[in-house]
């Protein structure tokens, strides 16, 4: 029987996968460059946790999460996004013992049932982090400076910042009530979902993708008229952060993002020529996130990307992060007696980080150049059965032609002619 990979999911094949590796290890050095260290959370949880993180009305629990039971009846979820997992973690091993400030970043795949498009997959792979432990507004900005910077290294232009505040709950009982008022006479009009919307979480009217209830939201109001005074004035400190960072954005008061947890500030980062999947990515701060799931009173705020995206943007930039690894070398032998005899010496060099490339079923001499120029390697070592009698090889340098005689060592004559420690 032949069997097809699940719809919504894709394999990193060899091909590519070099550039998921670069960008990988690309973020988790730009995030330690500002203390970030690296979490790793499981793939499951109880599914509970996303109940009470992301709300039990959101789109993500309602209908994307995928469920399963385990032999014992218990209720387990593959992970949809990464804050509440690490947020379990930070809270379940007294990380806030540790330090009065935590410093958090994740990288892995995330599982939802969504319907597949470019850019959105039922797996899909994130990176993000997370603060935690401070309201000042200047980590707000440290961590959209992160963001913002890491996607500026990469070579990408046609990004767009967009900023919002969501206020907190003290102001945002006010704002609920006002867009009750602004959408009860369009309930007929809206889409079931947002029917159910209405009366447990108003905001997440103006989160709908269905065209018709988008087009009625025009002029429902805008949280930013809503805010409390000290929301303001949280909102006013972080964007004069980020001004002093020269870190250029705009306001966009419909930002509301898709979880329950956010308070404060929220915030996307648009890539205008994805088409409609152009957020790269996003996030928030979550003041009460930590205590609704167990913690201590804590502040908090992070981000999470995507890398199917964020690819996307670079191929449709033209930016090539990093070429496909060739070989430095192709060994070429001649004969059963060279082949035993160069083992030992093939394994040195791989030993010390040596990509050399070998094929023992090419047999003729022409067919082994052959394959060491398609392999795109630079140096050819050739070596015979007069090599391994009299304990040397040929490099020849497949560019020039050059070729020169080394002694049959344990590679150090090879690396210290190329230059290599």
């Amino acid at each position: 029987m032949k069997y097809s990979i699940p719809r919504g999911t894709f394999d990193i094949l060899p091909n590519t996968s070099y550039k998921w590796t670069y960008l990988m290890d690309s973020f988790r050095s730009f995030a330690s460059s500002f203390g970030y260290r690296e979490i790793s959370t499981p793939i499951f949880e109880v599914s509970g946790l996303f109940e009470r993180s992301s709300g039990e009305s959101s789109d993500v629990v309602q209908k994307e999460m995928y469920r399963f039971t385990d032999r014992k009846n218990r209720e387990f979820a593959l992970r949809p996004e990464g804050t509440a997992p690490v947020v379990r973690s930070y809270v379940e091993n007294h990380l806030d013992v540790l330090a009065s400030r935590t410093k958090l970043f994740y990288l892995g795949p995330m599982f939802r049932y969504d319907r597949p498009q470019a850019g959105r997959y039922r797996q899909f792979y994130q990176y993000g982090i997370e603060f935690i432990g401070s309201d000042n507004p200047y980590y707000d900005a440290e961590v959209i400076a992160v963001l913002m910077l890491w996607l500026g290294s990469l070579g990408l232009k046609n990004l767009r910042l967009e900023l919002n505040s969501v206020g907190c709950p003290n102001c945002s009982a006010e704002y609920d009530k006002a867009l009750q008022d602004y959408f009860k006479p369009l309930l007929p009009q809206l889409c079931p979902d947002c029917n159910k919307r209405f009366s447990l979480k108003p905001r997440r009217l103006l989160d709908c993708k269905v065209p018709s209830c988008k087009a009625l939201r025009g002029g429902a109001p805008l949280q930013k008229d809503y805010l409390d005074q000290p929301c303001k004035e949280h909102f006013d400190q972080v964007c004069g952060q980020l001004t002093a960072m020269q870190i250029p954005f705009t306001l966009n008061p419909s930002i509301v993002r898709g979880l329950d947890y956010y308070t404060n500030t929220a915030f996307e980062v648009i890539y205008d020529g994805l088409g409609a999947q152009n957020s790269l990515a996003g996030g928030g701060r979550y003041n009460g996130l930590i205590e609704q799931i167990g913690g201590k009173s804590m502040p908090a705020i992070g981000f999470a990307g995507g890398f199917e995206r964020l690819l996307l943007a670079l191929e449709a930039e033209g930016i090539e992060l990093t070429a496909e690894p060739k070989p430095l070398m192709y060994l070429i032998c001649l004969g059963e007696q060279a082949r035993t005899g160069v083992a030992n010496y093939l394994n040195a060099l791989r030993s010390k980080g040596i990509y050399v490339d070998y094929d023992p079923d090419k047999n003729s001499l022409k067919a082994q150049f052959k394959a060491a120029d398609a392999s795109g390697a630079s140096y050819a070592i050739i070596v015979g059965e007069s090599e391994i009698a009299a304990g040397t090889l040929n490099l020849k340098n497949l560019a020039s032609g050059e070729q020169i005689s080394l002694p049959l060592d344990d590679g150090t004559a090879l690396l210290g002619l190329l230059g290599i420690d």
